[in-house]
C-alpha cells in the first residue's frame, strides 16, 4: 500500500515527493516524517539514486516507498518507441536494485505526462502508476511563499484518499 497518513478516523492522505535533484531539504522532511511516524513515497531519478545514496538508503530503511521516476526524467509519450519507454523504467529499476537491493513497484511519469501506451507498458513491466489529486507549483525554488502559504495551499484541498504531489526541493514544504 502506498504510504498513508491517517487523519481523523479512517480518512487517509498520501504524501508523495518527486526527487529529481537534492536541494538540502530531504533530510529535514525525513526527520519530520520519522518524528510523526508517517510514511511517504519518494519518486526518484537515476542521478538522484546515484548521487544521494545516504538519503535513498534512509528512505528505504525508514519504511518509505521509493518509486520509479525514470532514468532521465523524459516526457514518456514523446519518446520514439516502446523500447525507449521500457528502457527508462527497467533501467531505473535495475539501477536501484543494484545499488540498494530494492525493487521498485510504483512509477510516476515525469511531468505527469502519460498515454495509454505508457500506462500499458508500465503495467506490463509490473509497475503501478501513481498520479496525484493535488499538486501546486512548489518545484520553483525562486517562487517560495513561506511555510504558512504551503500549509494552507495543501490542507485546503485535503479529502479522504488525497494523493499529494510535493517536491522536496521546496524550502516551504520542508518548513511546513
Amino acid at each position: 500500500d502506498l504510504g498513508a497518513v491517517f487523519l481523523h478516523g479512517d480518512n487517509k492522505i498520501y504524501l508523495t515527493f518527486d526527487e529529481g535533484y537534492e536541494n538540502g531539504y530531504t533530510a529535514k522532511i525525513l526527520d519530520t516524517l520519522k518524528e510523526k511516524n508517517v510514511s511517504a513515497a519518494f519518486f526518484i531519478t537515476a542521478p538522484y539514486a546515484k548521487e544521494q545514496t545516504s538519503l535513498v538508503q534512509r528512505m528505504i530503511n525508514e519504511g518509505h516507498i521509493v518509486g520509479n521516476h525514470t532514468i532521465n526524467h523524459p516526457n514518456l509519450p514523446k519518446l520514439a518507441n516502446s523500447d525507449k519507454i521500457s528502457e527508462e523504467l527497467t533501467g531505473m529499476n535495475k539501477l536501484v536494485m543494484d545499488l540498494y537491493n530494492y525493487e521498485m513497484k510504483y512509477m510516476r511519469p515525469p511531468e505527469g505526462e502519460y498515454s495509454e501506451k505508457v500506462l500499458s507498458i508500465a503495467n506490463d513491466l509490473g509497475f503501478k502508476t501513481v498520479l496525484w489529486s493535488f499538486a501546486y507549483k512548489d518545484w520553483d525554488t525562486n517562487s517560495q511563499k513561506g511555510k504558512e502559504y504551503a500549509f494552507k495551499e495543501v490542507t485546503s484541498y485535503l479529502h479522504d484518499g488525497a494523493v499529494l504531489l510535493l517536491h522536496a526541493v521546496s524550502k516551504d514544504n520542508a518548513d511546513a
